[in-house]
């Protein structure tokens, strides 16, 4: 099934999935509808996020990438109507948003020490065949 996702900075160097943080964990939001999805991405915007793009992408797909890199995967339903204020982030994103960005933070880390690149650039890898 096809599913819509939001994605940052595409075709660049710092392209990155759009994921909510919840306490230690990142969750993705997979929209069935594609409406959806853009009215997120708007709502993102206007917390002075970057813009996100909408892609349409295979949903097995994500989920494998999502359990590759230790993320968590939630379809939103066509229609869903939340029934808590967890749910709710499902629809409309929280008030705060990180103050830096996985993608900014490893702008800031010298390549030539960093493990933690390598593994980026395997996860980048996996999401461009994706696309």
């Amino acid at each position: 099934m096809q599913v819509f996702v939001l994605l940052f900075n595409v075709g660049t160097e710092n392209e990155g999935l759009h994921t909510l943080q919840i306490g230690d964990r990142n969750l993705v939001l997979m929209f069935e509808e594609e409406d959806d999805a853009t009215r997120y991405a708007l709502l993102l915007e206007a917390q002075d996020f970057p813009t996100a793009s909408v892609e349409s992408l295979d949903q097995e797909e994500i989920e494998e990438f999502c359990e590759g890199a230790g993320y968590e995967c939630q379809l939103v339903p066509k229609g869903f109507v939340p029934q808590s204020d967890a749910e709710r982030l499902l629809l409309a994103p929280p008030e705060t948003n990180v103050t830096q960005t996985d993608w900014e933070l490893a702008a800031d880390q010298p390549k030539e020490t960093s493990m933690a690149n390598d593994e980026l650039d395997k996860i980048r890898r996996r999401l461009e065949g994706l696309l």
